[in-house]
């Protein structure tokens, strides 16, 4: 997966059709992330870098309720992508 701007925006792409909101605040967040799931809202820490803002919602993002029929054929790709890259890490832990 490519760190760059495009990657970000796919994913942000991906959790705004599964009906969350991606918000960038300052906070004491320990993992650069917080959750409110009962108004599907996830907020980053803003200080992250770009790197840090696509390896935290590439980890988050199998963590969430997200329909699969509501995204379009590219975020659906990306989806699986994420989807098969978390399960690769939990089958081979380091």
């Amino acid at each position: 997966m490519k760190y760059n701007q495009t990657t970000l925006d796919k994913l942000e792409d991906i959790l705004g059709e599964g009906d969350y909101v991606v918000r960038y605040e300052r906070g004491t967040f320990q993992s650069g992330w917080c959750l409110l799931e009962q108004k599907r809202v996830v907020v980053l820490n803003k200080f992250l870098n770009m790197e840090g803002r696509i390896n935290t919602l590439v980890e988050l993002i199998p963590q969430l309720n997200i329909d699969f029929d509501k995204l379009t054929l590219e975020s659906q790709k990306l989806y699986e992508q994420v989807l098969r890259q978390a399960d690769n890490a939990v089958q081979s832990p380091e």
